[in-house]
């Protein structure tokens, strides 16, 4: 008798101690509850809390969590209608405010979210909304993490998955974002062509200049050809005339020579029709050119100043 009653009492015992057991698994935390009133927040791992005085109250994700904001009608500032939908992600930092001052937290956030993402994207225009997203998303990261301090919940992130406009809106911005594809190909060409016509007329600038240049060089060239020679003919002539008054009439006709075959060279090499007579004979080529030697030389002996005149005798002037 005695011994069963010590073996019911040793199960008795087993069993009130494993009740009284807690684990609690990492990434958790348990708030225990005394006769239904909180007293402290159980860790993870293995805890001890007497069976029938103390309770698990709630179990609570220490994790990030994420929850979605389901899709929304909302009115834009100038009176555009778009459809929202995204998520924000949180974290329990405080057990026991997590599990006693909110009721229901995922609903109480997911609400929180979903009317002050209304007041946000209600203040700006279409343009703005679908343009800014960012700074939509740091308002009500900004808004919602301030609102939930209370409920000991730290909003990490929000972050809006899409953003739909109405059908006629996509439509006009679609013709909208053409046109100004269409715009910018056009300024493109223009302005290619615009650079292309700068670069033709500059070339040809620098054309005309060389080419001007390339005149200038050759005027130079051909008068200073010209120079040397007429130089070189005044030269040939004050030989040939040296020559004819110092009695040598051989000069002259080397020079007309000269002249007379340089013509008959032109004078052949010339494209047209053409004739040429010659003398019969060479001789009387040189006969000529003799005669018009012994003109030259008659010419330069009679404008050469006469002798002067011997004196006259006279009674005065006795031989």
């Amino acid at each position: 008798m005695v011994t069963e009653f010590a073996l019911g009492l040793s199960l008795l015992v087993i069993i009130y101690l494993a009740a009284s057991i807690k684990v609690v698994r990492q990434g958790y935390q348990y708030t225990i509850e005394r006769f239904g009133r909180f007293t402290e927040v159980a860790r993870p791992g293995l805890n001890f809390y007497p069976a029938f005085f103390y309770a698990v109250g709630r179990k609570i994700n220490m994790m990030e969590q994420v929850v979605d904001i389901p899709g929304q009608e909302i009115i834009t500032k100038d009176n555009a209608m778009v459809s929202v939908d995204g998520v924000v992600f949180f974290q329990v930092l405080d057990a026991a405010k997590a599990a006693y001052e909110v009721s229901e937290l995922y609903v109480a956030i997911m609400q929180l979210a979903t009317t002050n993402l209304r007041t946000v994207m209600g203040s700006m225009d279409l343009d703005e909304t679908l343009s800014k997203r960012d700074e939509i998303n740091a308002r009500l990261l900004s808004v919602v993490d301030h609102a939930t301090n209370a409920w000991g919940i730290k909003i990490t992130r929000v972050e809006l998955k899409d953003i739909r406009p109405p059908a006629d809106i996509v439509n006009a911005m679609g013709r909208q974002m053409k046109a100004e594809r269409e715009k910018r190909a056009n300024i493109l060409e223009s302005e290619g062509l615009r650079a292309s016509e700068i670069l033709r007329a500059e070339g040809e600038k620098q054309s005309q200049i060389l080419q001007a240049e390339g005149r200038r060089e050759a005027a130079f060239r051909d008068a200073e050809a010209r120079e040397r020679e007429a130089e070189a003919e005044a030269k040939a002539t004050q030989m040939v005339s040296d020559a004819i008054a110092s009695g040598n009439p051989q000069a002259l006709n080397y020079f007309i020579a000269q002249k007379y075959v340089a013509a008959v060279e032109q004078f052949a090499t010339s494209p047209n029709a053409k004739t040429i007579l010659f003398p019969v004979e060479a001789t009387q080529l040189i006969g000529t050119l003799g005669g018009i030697g012994q003109l030259a030389k008659d010419a330069l002996a009679t404008d050469a100043p006469p002798p002067p005149a011997p004196p006259r005798r006279g009674p005065f002037n006795p031989a």
